[in-house]
C-alpha cells in the first residue's frame, strides 16, 4: 500500500512491517488506510511530546486519550446533531486506542517490546451480562436520518443528477448498501428478472455475501442507465463507470460516490447526508414496517443482532403508538386527577 501520505510511518520500519502483515493477510485496502491514519496520528503525538515509540507507556497512552479529548472538532462534525466543538467523540477515540493497540499486539508478539502498553478492556464483575469496562465508556448514539423536509430537499437535487448518480443513489437505499458494496458491483451481480442483486464477499465489511432485492423504480433506472453505458463502453463487468475524461470508461472509485454525495448534500442543505444515511434510512425504514430484527440483519449483512438493534430503537413513533394503544385506559386513570387539578 501506498504510504506516502503518512511520512512518520514511512521512517519506522516496525510500522511498516506491521502494515505489510496486515495487508497479506487480506485486511480491506480502506481497513489498512484506516490503521495508517490512527498511527500516524499517534506517531505525531509521541513527536511532540519527545517520547520514542517502543518506550510507549501506560501514561502515554492516558496523555493520548486526554489529547484526543480536546481537539476541535472538525466544521462538518459540529454541524451535525452532537453539540459540543471539542474533543472526539468516544468511538472515534475507542477506534483509534485499537489501531495502536493491534500495533503494539503485533511488537509484543514478536519479541519487540515486553507489554503492550494499551490495555484492553476489564470484566465488570457487577453486570451480569459479563461487559467489559473499556479505556474509554462506550456510548451508542443514534445513526442520524433526515426528516420528511429533509428527505424532499434530497430528492430535489437528486432528480437533477444524471443517470448513474441516480441509480447510485436508488440502490444504496433499496439495497441498503454501504459506499464499497455499491461502487463496487458487477453487471454479472443482478438477477434482472427477480430484481435481485448479490452482494460478493470480498466487498462487505463482515466478508458474508448476501443477496437482496430491489425495487421496480431502481429497475427502470437500471435499465436506463445500462443503455446508456453501452454507450460508454461494451467491456468489462463493473456496473459504473467514470465518464470523467480522466478515467474515462473506468470503474468508479468510492470517493467518486462520496463527493457526489457531498454536493448534493450542500445543493440540498441538509451537511448530514452521507452515503451511509442511505443504509441507515433503508434499515430504519423496514424497523418501521415491522420487519423481524433477524431479517433486518440478514438484509444488511450484519455480523452481531446488536447492530440491528439500533434501527429498532429508531422506530420509537411506532413504538410508543403500540403503547398507547395497550394502556390507553390504564393512563388516562393514572392521570386523571392530575388532569382535572390542571383544569
Amino acid at each position: 500500500m501506498d504510504l506516502s501520505k503518512y511520512p512518520r510511518l514511512v521512517l519506522h520500519e516496525y510500522a511498516r512491517s506491521w502494515l505489510q502483515f496486515e495487508h497479506h493477510r487480506g485486511l480491506a485496502n480502506n481497513t489498512l488506510q484506516a490503521y495508517a491514519r490512527g498511527l500516524e496520528d499517534f506517531f505525531v503525538f509521541c513527536d511532540l511530546q519527545e517520547i520514542e515509540i517502543l518506550a510507549v507507556k501506560q501514561d502515554v497512552i492516558g496523555l493520548y486519550i486526554n489529547d484526543l479529548r480536546q481537539r476541535p472538532l472538525p466544521a462538518n462534525v459540529r454541524r451535525s446533531q452532537y453539540k459540543q466543538v471539542t474533543g472526539l467523540s468516544n468511538s472515534t477515540i475507542s477506534l483509534r486506542l485499537t489501531v495502536v493497540r493491534r500495533f503494539y499486539d503485533y511488537l509484543e508478539e514478536d519479541g519487540i517490546i515486553k507489554q503492550n502498553p494499551v490495555r484492553r478492556g476489564r470484566y465488570l464483575h457487577n453486570n451480569p451480562r459479563g461487559g467489559k469496562r473499556g479505556l474509554v465508556p462506550q456510548m451508542r448514539h443514534f445513526p442520524w436520518i433526515p426528516n420528511g423536509e429533509e428527505w424532499e430537499q434530497i430528492i430535489r437535487v437528486v432528480q437533477q443528477c444524471k443517470v448513474r448518480d441516480q441509480l447510485l443513489f436508488a440502490l444504496s437505499y433499496d439495497a441498503a448498501l454501504r459506499r464499497e458494496e455499491v461502487c463496487s458491483l458487477h453487471i454479472s451481480d443482478f438477477d434482472f428478472a427477480h430484481c435481485l442483486v448479490t452482494i460478493r464477499a470480498e466487498n462487505t465489511k463482515s466478508r458474508r455475501a448476501r443477496t437482496v432485492p430491489y425495487t421496480d423504480d431502481s429497475g427502470q433506472l437500471l435499465r436506463l442507465y445500462l443503455h446508456e453505458r453501452a454507450q460508454i463502453s461494451r467491456e468489462g463487468v463493473a456496473l459504473f463507470l467514470s465518464q470523467s475524461p480522466r478515467n474515462y470508461a473506468q470503474p468508479i472509485s468510492s470517493s467518486i460516490w462520496s463527493k457526489t454525495v457531498r454536493r448534493i448534500a450542500q445543493e440540498a442543505s441538509v451537511s448530514q447526508f452521507t452515503p451511509h444515511t442511505l443504509r441507515h434510512l433503508r434499515l430504519t425504514d423496514l424497523a418501521r414496517a415491522g420487519v423481524d430484527v433477524h431479517d433486518i440483519a440478514t438484509f444488511a449483512g450484519h455480523r452481531h443482532i446488536d447492530t440491528t438493534m439500533q434501527y429498532i430503537h429508531l422506530s420509537g413513533i411506532d413504538l410508543a403508538r403500540k403503547i398507547h394503544a395497550k394502556l390507553q385506559d390504564l393512563d388516562v386513570w393514572r392521570l386523571k386527577e392530575v388532569i382535572q387539578d390542571a383544569k
